[in-house]
């Protein structure tokens, strides 16, 4: 599989994913696309401590994700952990959003990996519920381990990065990899992020990595020198990252 001008491709462990500019990753040779950090309802769960925000992340989130499958057309579907903010979360899920998952999952095999949030996804979701799933030279899990053999994927961590152009700060949601490595940004509604540079990810990194920034129409592909630097120009087209 080649990547056109218009996709940003990685190599991990020897196996080509697609950067998709929403956040999401898509593993071509074997049609599977992936989320992280969905966390499902994180809005009503905050109501219910008295912090009040609009209680449409969820939907915005699932209809995120029905974009990018209609444009992947996936066989699968890896949600890789914490796709529900807390142990009841599934239950609050409106007759629109069940409605919206549903019909996803009725045309690609859905692999719900636990998180730290969501530990015992609700069974009437469907699919498959795991601690991790591997296949080919990859690894899927929610959490990243220092220690981890090549090839994994993993969520968790929220990664974010800073960049500096024309004297302007930009900040983003960003996928992190390495060739042995690659982590995926939140993909939630309400999410947060954690600078690349933080030990909890720059430390599970032994040498160079990228950080590969949400943009408008595609993903730009940063070295981790430049971020947090003032440089003028953001690569324009999409690279690949081997080794």
């Amino acid at each position: 599989m080649r990547c056109v001008l218009t996709d940003l491709c990685v190599t991990v462990n020897g196996e080509t994913l697609l950067l998709d500019k929403s956040g999401a990753a898509f593993w071509p040779k074997t049609r599977t696309l992936i989320f992280a950090d969905l966390h499902f309802e994180k809005g009503s769960s905050y109501a219910r401590g008295r912090q009040f925000l609009p209680p449409y992340d969820t939907r915005a989130t699932l209809l995120r994700m029905a974009e990018v499958a209609g444009r992947r057309a996936p066989v699968r579907v890896i949600a890789l952990g914490d796709s529900f903010h807390d142990p009841n979360a599934a239950e609050r899920l409106g007759t629109e959003e069940r409605a919206l998952l549903e019909s996803m999952a009725a045309s690609a095999h859905f692999i719900w990996i636990t998180g730290n949030h969501d530990p015992h996804p609700p069974a009437w979701l469907g699919g498959a519920v795991m601690e991790e799933w591997r296949e080919g030279g990859l690894i899927f899990r929610h959490e990243p381990r220092a220690d981890a053999e090549r090839g994994e994927v993993a969520g968790h961590l929220h990664p974010a990065a800073s960049v500096a152009k024309y004297g302007r700060g930009v900040r983003r949601r960003c996928f992190v990899a390495d060739a042995a490595r690659l982590l995926l940004p939140s993909f939630g509604a309400y999410t947060g992020g954690l600078d690349v540079g933080d030990p909890a990810i720059a430390g599970l990194f032994a040498s160079r990595f990228h950080a590969f920034m949400l943009g408008q129409d595609r993903v730009y592909a940063i070295p981790r020198s430049q971020v947090g630097s003032d440089h003028s120009r953001l690569p324009t087209r999409g690279i690949l990252v081997s080794g």
